[in-house]
């Protein structure tokens, strides 16, 4: 996979030189392209925002250096390539979720441009769509300074679900959102620590035993902290133990649905 990302602060995205996503592209699984949106400037001054029309506070990004920034990753890019996908972080775009990161990691390249300030000049972005299949994107439901912090989660979120990023295939397919509910509790060594066991089951052998318990807490977790997550939830799939772990936690199967009963 091949991604571009443009930004006025392309320090800020050093991150991706480390951990698992630094290796990927030192071993060319990820092709990973930062740009200085500066770069793409005429003045000397270097400038790429100025003042809103129809006032208000703050200041716009110039469409022009984004549009120049744009060609010339299209310029770099392999003729054979499909429409690049342009993910412009911004709050009032789709939030992001791990079903998101999963199409992504479908697609061969991908663009992120960095916003700053009150945001890009709309213009540049309906011209992009002339090149690019444009999606504006969220991390929730906040705002922060620019688009650079959202880039780096993104990327990390997207990139870990290459092939060959992630050392073991197997730990993608356990976490949390893969399958609708949060991850179970994990525990290492010692089996004791300052007084606190870890569950029994474990110690087991059992790996049905074992299995079982895990599917049990992960339903226990997201009823606990994300209860609007069980509404996705296939109930005609559900097994007597998961219907079990839902009741202890209060909720149960109503005409195909999950619900929590009103006390």
């Amino acid at each position: 996979m091949r991604i571009d990302v443009v930004s006025i602060f392309p320090e800020y995205l050093a991150a991706l030189d480390l951990s698992l996503i630094g290796k990927a592209r030192q071993d060319g699984v990820l092709d990973v392209r930062v740009h200085d949106l500066r770069s793409f400037t005429t003045d000397r001054h270097r400038t790429v925002d100025d003042t809103p029309y129809g006032g208000g506070a703050g200041m716009v990004m110039k469409a022009e250096p984004w549009a120049q920034a744009l060609e010339s990753v299209l310029d770099g890019a392999p003729a054979a390539e499909r429409r690049p996908t342009l993910i412009v972080p911004s709050p009032a775009g789709a939030v992001f979720d791990q079903a998101m990161a999963y199409e992504l990691a479908e697609l061969d390249h991908l663009v992120f441009a960095c916003g700053r300030y009150e945001g890009i000049d709309e213009r540049a972005i309906d011209w992009a769509r002339g090149d690019f299949d444009v999606r504006p994107v969220s991390l929730g439901d906040y705002v922060l300074n620019g688009g650079e912090v959202a880039v780096l989660a993104m990327v990390e979120a997207v990139g870990r679900l290459i092939p060959g990023v992630v050392g073991n295939p197997e730990s993608l397919v356990e976490e949390s959102h893969s399958d609708g509910l949060l991850e179970y509790p994990v525990y290492t060594k010692p089996s004791s620590w300052r007084g606190r066991d870890i569950p029994e089951v474990l110690l087991s052998g059992n790996h049905a035993k074992i299995a079982e318990w895990r599917r049990l807490e992960q339903f226990h977790r997201t009823a606990e902290r994300r209860p609007d997550l069980l509404a996705g939830v296939d109930t005609g799939a559900l097994t007597k133990a998961d219907l079990r772990a839902l009741r202890a936690a209060g909720f149960d199967v109503v005409d195909g649905r999950l619900t929590r009963p009103a006390h």
